[in-house]
C-alpha cells in the first residue's frame, strides 16, 4: 500500500540534494553529469529505495538513478539514503509516462522494474509498466543491447507481462517462476521491501530479463 500524505515530504524532497530537482534539463547530458564513464542503471518505481541503495553498495562501478513518483513513498527513500549517503544513487520524482522526457536516446544501461503496481482492471492495462506501451517508452531510452530486468510476486501481472514481450519487439533473454529457487539467476540478486515480506510468506517470485 502507497503512503499518503506524509507532511513535509514534497519541502523534505525539495531541500534534498539527494534529488535532481530539474531532471529534464539534464537529457543528453547525464554522462556528464556523472563524469565517470559509468553505465547508468535506473529502477522505475523504486518505492522506499532498498533496492536501490542494495545495487548501488553491491556495484559502486555503476551510476543508479530511482524514480518514483509518489513524493511520500521518496521521501522515505530520502530519509534512508540521508542515513547511509552513496555517491552513485540519486533519485527523481517523475511519472514513469514522462520518462523519454528525461532520458536521451541510449542514455540507459539498464531499467529495472519490481514489484510494480498490478493495475487489475482490464481498461488500466495501458498504465502497468510491463505494458508495450511503457515498453515503447523504454525503447526510447535504452541502448541498443541494455535489457529491462522486471521482478514481481504477481501471477497475473507476470502472464500479462510475458505476453506483451513478442508483440512489443522484445525478446526474453531469461525468464523464472520461482527466482529464490532458480541457482542462475538468484546468483547477486537483491531483494525489494516486498520480495522480503511475500518470499517470506512462501510465495514463488516471478523474473524475466528481456532485450529488444
Amino acid at each position: 500500500m502507497r503512503l499518503k500524505n506524509v507532511p513535509g515530504a514534497r519541502e523534505a524532497i525539495a531541500a534534498s540534494d539527494l534529488v535532481i530537482k530539474e531532471p529534464q534539463e539534464l537529457k543528453g547530458k547525464w554522462r556528464e553529469f556523472w563524469n565517470n564513464g559509468n553505465e547508468i542503471h535506473i529502477e522505475v518505481g523504486m518505492g522506499k529505495g532498498k533496492f536501490m541503495m542494495g545495487m548501488a553498495k553491491a556495484h559502486p562501478d555503476i551510476n543508479y538513478i530511482g524514480i518514483e513518483m509518489y513524493s511520500s513513498v521518496l521521501y522515505r527513500a530520502v530519509q534512508k539514503l540521508e542515513l547511509e549517503p552513496l555517491e552513485n544513487l540519486k533519485f527523481i520524482l517523475l511519472d514513469a509516462k514522462d520518462i523519454a522526457e528525461v532520458f536521451d536516446r541510449g542514455e540507459v544501461d539498464r531499467i529495472y522494474l519490481n514489484f510494480s503496481d498490478p493495475w487489475p482492471k482490464d481498461r488500466h492495462a495501458k498504465r502497468r509498466l510491463p505494458s508495450r506501451q511503457f515498453l515503447a517508452r523504454f525503447d526510447q531510452i535504452l541502448k541498443a543491447d541494455g535489457v529491462i530486468e522486471f521482478k514481481t510476486d504477481n501471477k497475473d501481472l507476470f502472464a500479462f507481462a510475458e505476453e506483451e514481450v513478442e508483440p512489443a519487439g522484445w525478446k526474453i533473454l531469461d525468464i523464472t517462476y520461482d527466482l529464490h529457487n532458480d541457482e542462475k539467476m538468484v546468483q547477486g540478486n537483491i531483494m525489494t521491501e516486498y520480495e522480503e515480506k511475500f518470499s517470506s510468506m512462501g510465495n514463488p517470485i516471478y523474473k524475466y530479463i528481456i532485450r529488444r
